[in-house]
């Protein structure tokens, strides 16, 4: 991770802290930027959106929205790895980010998914279907990721 790395990573920790805490699901945050200039393109955080929506999800639907610019290789910064399974019903994060085509060429993750409620393989399977994965090298701000992820439980 470089700095822009950490300082986007610690952008993401904030939309996280946004979240209403609940005790069946984690509090994460989610920001997706240019790679090139490292400007902010959208942000989103657990529960923003109606649906019991993860922060992934918002990011996405909000970026979708807002840009009619074909985007592709963005960088996207979350507190914690995109889900790969939900027991909701709802499609994966894991999933919606490969279904977006390239849109995101490269995720970089606060911590890995606990197996609190299931067992994750987002970071895996985004890195088989091609994406750069990074995991946050920080251990203080891998705590505090898990801290902010787990409020409500």
């Amino acid at each position: 991770m470089n700095d822009g790395d950490f300082r986007l990573l610690r952008l993401a920790l904030e939309e996280a802290k946004k979240c209403i805490p609940t005790s069946t699901a984690f509090c994460v945050g989610c920001v997706i930027s240019d790679p090139v200039t490292l400007k902010v393109l959208a942000t989103g955080y657990s529960r923003e959106l109606p649906g019991n929506t993860h922060a992934e999800e918002c990011a996405l639907k909000k970026l979708s929205e807002s840009s009619s610019a074909t985007l592709k290789g963005l960088h996207m910064y979350t507190t914690m790895e995109p889900c790969s399974e939900r027991l909701s019903g709802n499609k994966p994060c894991t999933d919606r980010i490969l279904e977006a085509d390239g849109l995101i060429g490269r995720v970089i993750l606060g911590v890995q998914e606990p197996d609190d409620f299931v067992k994750c393989v987002g970071a895996k399977k985004l890195r088989e279907n091609g994406l750069v994965v990074i995991h946050n090298d920080d251990a203080e701000l891998e705590k505090e990721c898990l801290e902010v992820a787990k409020r409500g439980h």
